[in-house]
């Protein structure tokens, strides 16, 4: 199957959830995320606030920052670069941009040496560690620039596919979490 028709593929199978029942599948994954032992000892980790047919972060964000870790978040400045900016709480968030997604405020993060984790959307996986996303590349883009970082992608369970097509662009997960 081609990226564009696994992403319709999974776009139907995600309509078949409401919001609800998507948020309710995601507290397993947060579960694992938070007492996952690569998380639990990372200093700086990015993550990402979800979309409303993602695996919901928003109260993983939260308690992470409570724990102490340093949250970073994307921003999508153009409509090919994702930017990093350090989440202090939901009072520094704005929904803005492209996507309407809330975005934190503040200057761009630049040690991106620092980043210890990166917990990465995507619309399918498969057991390889493969990843494809909305399309655009934000990710793949990004991802390039902190090897040093350990990626967990994190997915419903109708996300796990056999084999995502991949090329050299498409850069690989060190793990996936399902639930």
């Amino acid at each position: 199957m081609d990226k564009r028709s696994l992403r319709k593929t999974i776009r139907g199978l995600k309509a078949e959830f409401s919001s609800d029942e998507l948020r309710q599948c995601s507290r397993p994954i947060v579960d694992k995320l938070l007492s996952h032992p690569k998380v639990t000892l990372s200093h700086t980790i990015l993550a990402y606030l979800s979309m409303e047919d993602e695996v919901d972060t928003h109260q993983l964000v939260d308690r992470l920052l409570a724990e102490g870790h340093r949250i970073l978040l994307p921003v999508v400045v153009d409509d090919t670069n994702l930017e990093i900016r350090e989440y202090t709480g939901r009072e520094c968030l704005l929904r803005q941009g492209k996507y309407q997604i809330e975005e934190p405020q503040g200057n761009p993060y630049t040690a991106l040496e620092d980043i210890d984790l990166v917990i990465v959307p995507g619309v399918a996986f498969d057991r390889k560690g493969h990843r494809i996303g909305r399309g655009r590349g934000y990710y793949d883009r990004f991802l390039r620039k902190i090897p040093q970082a350990y990626k967990i992608g994190v997915a419903f369970d109708f996300q796990l596919v056999d084999s995502v097509p991949v090329d050299e662009n498409d850069l690989s997960m060190n793990e996936i979490l399902i639930g």
